[in-house]
């Protein structure tokens, strides 16, 4: 097993934020873990000043159609965006994860 699989999304998402904080960055730049009102969770990752503020995501779109089980994820002005319904924030971070530990 990778350590990926064995930590937990939580934990590597504040290895990640960790990573970033600069001195600077983190003053002006950072994550957002919001919930929605339909119901479920956004995130929101600051790419700006990181490896990955240039780096190509494809969106992904993923049980749109359910009203619980969708998830959502793109980028958007210099920011990776995800939202999902109220029992994938795990997954969502993951997906991030996935793709920001790739390189």
């Amino acid at each position: 097993m990778t350590s990926a699989t064995t930590t937990s999304a939580l934990r590597r998402l504040q290895r990640w934020f960790q990573a970033q904080c600069d001195g600077d960055w983190e003053h002006g730049e950072g994550i957002a873990i919001e919930t929605l009102d339909n119901p479920g969770w956004s995130l929101k990752v600051s790419l700006a000043d990181t490896p990955l503020e240039h780096k190509a995501f494809a969106e992904l779109k993923r049980d749109y159609e359910s009203e619980t089980e969708w998830l959502t994820c793109f980028l958007r002005d210099g920011k990776f965006m995800g939202a999902c319904g109220p029992q994938k924030l795990e997954e969502m971070m993951e997906v991030f994860l996935t793709w920001a530990e790739e390189s």
